[in-house]
């Protein structure tokens, strides 16, 4: 890495001076880096004794590793936080106030009662059919397995549909509570912002 370091300043540094104080106290001086000092930062000086640049120390594959996670984990919280700023911005656009933002917390909870209320007439109809399916059987209801095939697989076919009712039902149900979650959520964000916004 000194080599690949060195040769990299010695054509930039061709017309610079560098000077640097070493392990032992003592001030350096030479016309390209000095190996002596790749520990510790040089200055890279001008014809006029000027400072034209800092020159780093080199790093060891260790320190060089830990900076690379370190480079990638201040990224990564630049990320997250210009992500959060963008959220912000979105959701201020999107609900100028709380009554907007109730507004469509109602909205979306109804859209999701509507489904339920046709789960439910479903099912509403699927227990007609059963009373319907269930007054052929008593004419079979000494001996159920004269009934026909497809009277008993009409059976089947209905608490299939009913069980599948119930249980798109309790999903809608747990979507409530999700979306009541998401606003929650939303709400919490979005007090400081509008106080702010103020």
């Amino acid at each position: 890495m000194f080599a690949l370091c060195a040769g990299l300043h010695l054509g930039v540094g061709a017309q610079g001076i560098f000077t640097c104080i070493d392990g032992r106290g003592k001030r350096l001086t030479s016309d390209r880096p000095i190996p002596e000092c790749m520990d510790r930062e040089q200055k890279e000086l001008n014809s006029n004794g000027t400072v034209k640049r800092n020159v780093g120390p080199v790093l060891t594959p260790q320190e060089e590793a830990a900076q690379v996670a370190l480079d990638k984990k201040d990224m990564e919280d630049k990320a997250r936080v210009n992500e959060e700023r963008r959220r912000n911005r979105a959701l201020l656009a999107r609900y100028k106030n709380q009554a907007a933002h109730d507004a469509s917390r109602s909205e979306a909870l109804t859209q999701v009662d509507e489904v339920i209320r046709a789960a439910n007439a479903r099912l509403a109809d699927l227990a007609q059919q059963r009373k319907s399916l269930d007054t052929e059987m008593e004419f079979y209801a000494k001996d159920p397995s004269k009934a026909p095939i497809a009277l008993r697989r009409r059976i089947t076919d209905n608490g299939d549909s009913v069980l599948a009712q119930q249980r798109f039902i309790a999903n809608q149900q747990q979507e409530k509570q999700r979306v009541n979650d998401r606003f929650d959520e939303e709400l919490a964000r979005l007090k400081p912002l509008w106080s702010g916004a103020r």
